[in-house]
């Protein structure tokens, strides 16, 4: 399952979780965060009870985007313990993505 955060969840949903956090930040106009959207569903079910994955659309929300000097989408941030451990910014083949997922949760 994929959370929609927004400023306003994001210090629950996110850095206050007990599971390492993916935050995809996307838009919807995008392509290449269209492409990854289905990828997203499959590691999250893939990983679920590992992982918590979650969306923050960059138009709808700006104050993480600042925060975190989000510039380019799609832009995957990584947290544990509610630090930013990783970022990866762009469309990726999901075998790629899946690596990422697990040097995180390692």
């Amino acid at each position: 399952m994929v959370t929609v955060v927004t400023t306003d969840t994001f210090e629950n949903e996110v850095l206050k979780s007990d599971k390492p956090v993916l935050l995809d930040c996307f838009a919807t106009w995008c392509g290449p965060c269209k492409a990854m959207a289905p990828i997203l569903e499959v590691m999250s079910d893939k990983f679920a009870g590992q992982l918590k994955v979650c969306k923050l659309d960059v138009d709808e929300d700006g104050g993480v985007i600042r925060r975190y000097r989000v510039m380019s989408i799609p832009n995957f941030l990584f947290f544990k313990d509610g630090q930013m451990v990783k970022q990866a910014i762009g469309a990726m083949d999901p075998a790629t993505f899946e690596n990422l997922i697990k040097e995180v949760i390692a």
